[in-house]
């Protein structure tokens, strides 16, 4: 083990198993994060490394100050770093990661996406208004199980540790008399993130996931009772504030997703919403969406928000990241974060699956070439689903455009360059995930919609990258 990786390991073993010790010894991990993030990196965005030094900074001090407060588990949060950071899988404990990863590059002439998205199940018990996945409590669209087991060895054949699980409601997944929790078990070295609704983890379901110690629960709100009321249902958020006392109480880390919209914009441009979630109820990060005009909402374009109000929420994250010290991430506004566009299966980003078995570019580009079960049933695997002009020009655009240093406050192929979407990545054999999916497509007026939303962006976020990430400066070491 290199010098830098066991100074690493054990100021992080300090932080979790010595409190007298823990504000210290987080203060000089802080200061070796930075050297090694901004100071010595060779990139040309210097502003994206500080951006990238303060998000891994804000997930520290939330952790140590969770740990404090006794909201997480430091018995959990070891066994969670263990699972993300020691890099074996138990079916190819006799390979190393990078040789797995060199392997699935000779086969598929391109290295594997970071992680997956899964979205096993359409079924939820909500009904929210303009849900982007259109479920409710009536369908009963679910992947088999052995589907989904399938899937996850697909993910130790590329190498990887992480999966991203969606829905519907992934704890009203079941099949064959089995839950996620039964596939949280089996693969016990893989890391999951899992969106929900809050409203099903009883304090029997929280102490499972603290006695699994691999998955973080995201849980939806759109801000304070009453506005993820009015779009959850009555009554919902009290349910959430359950689960989270259910959460802490067993010191499972848990987190908040939220999706910005016209209606609640104005709450996520304070900072009480913030510290609400962070300091009152102990959130450990905080994941933001803006909501795109597909499922429920294709004609609901006022619930949009507007590039001016999208230029705030960028201006309230640096603020959030610098000052207050939130790990919070934006998935437009924080693309610097990740080099861009996370879609179509690129190096460093991801894929999607939803509950039908298609392969989707992205939770949010509803449009898909092959689906999972066809694949199995040919012989094939995750990986050749990659291999499509759909998913190639998309990773092609991806790297002209962000290796020739573009505008990274517009970092989404669809949301942010529809126009280019329509004309240069999407495909004559690409279908829609859905019939709302398929409408847009010979919509004008949804067309026009979104070239004019693109273009007021650029006109707001041109200056702001040019000025401020273009000729940022190196900062010197702390």
């Amino acid at each position: 083990m290199k010098a830098n990786e066991l100074v690493f390991k054990s100021s992080v073993n300090t932080i979790i198993n010595n409190r007298m010790l823990r504000h210290a010894v987080s203060s000089q991990l802080d200061k070796f994060i930075y050297n090694r993030v901004v100071v010595e990196k060779t990139t040309d965005l210097p502003l994206a490394d500080i951006k990238m030094f303060q998000f891994l900074s804000a997930i520290l001090k939330t952790a140590r100050i969770n740990l404090d407060k006794g909201n997480v588990s430091p018995d959990i949060l070891r066994k969670m770093i263990h699972v993300v950071v020691r890099g074996d899988l138990k079916v190819k404990r006799s390979q190393k990661i990078g040789d797995i990863q060199i392997k699935y590059k000779e086969k598929y002439k391109q290295y594997p996406p970071q992680f997956i998205v899964l979205s096993p199940t359409q079924v939820c018990n909500l009904n929210c208004l303009d849900c982007y996945a259109s479920s409710d409590r009536t369908t009963n669209k679910s992947l088999p199980y052995n589907v989904v087991e399938k899937i996850m060895d697909d993910v130790y054949l590329m190498g990887r540790n992480f999966v991203v699980i969606s829905g519907g409601e992934p704890f009203m997944y079941k099949s064959e008399g089995k839950t996620l929790l039964n596939i949280f078990e089996k693969y016990n070295d893989v890391f999951f993130l899992i969106y929900t609704n809050g409203t099903l983890i009883t304090p029997d379901i929280a102490a499972k996931l603290a006695k699994l110690g691999n998955v973080t629960p995201a849980v939806s709100v759109e801000g304070f009772e009453e506005d993820t009321d009015n779009r959850r249902g009555k009554g919902v958020h009290e349910k959430i504030l359950a689960s989270f006392e259910n959460l802490r109480q067993t010191g499972v880390p848990f987190g908040i997703s939220v999706t910005a919209t016209s209606k609640n914009v104005n709450i996520l441009l304070s900072g009480k919403f913030y510290d609400y979630y962070f300091n009152e109820l102990g959130a450990s990060y905080m994941w933001q969406f803006q909501i795109m005009p597909i499922g429920r909402s294709k004609e609901t374009f006022d619930l949009v928000v507007n590039p001016a109000n999208r230029v705030k929420l960028y201006r309230i994250w640096e603020k959030l990241l610098s000052d207050k010290k939130y790990p919070v991430a934006d998935f437009w506004n924080s693309g610097v974060l990740s080099g861009g566009c996370i879609a179509y299966g690129r190096w460093g980003g991801y894929l999607y699956i939803d509950w039908n078995g298609n392969i989707m570019p992205c939770v949010f580009v509803p449009y898909y070439v092959d689906n999972i079960i066809d694949l199995y049933k040919r012989g094939k695997t995750l990986g050749d689903a990659l291999l499509t002009d759909f998913m190639k020009n998309g990773q092609k655009w991806h790297k002209k455009y962000f290796a020739g240093h573009k505008n990274g406050l517009m970092p989404c192929s669809i949301r942010d360059h529809y126009d280019n979407f329509r004309k240069n990545i999407l495909t004559e054999s690409a279908k829609g995930e859905d019939k709302e999916a398929e409408e847009i497509l010979h919509s004008s007026e949804y067309y026009e919609f979104m070239k004019k939303y693109d273009k007021e962006l650029e006109q707001l976020t041109d200056k702001i990258w040019e000025n401020e990430y273009l000729k940022h400066e190196k900062k010197p070491i702390k």
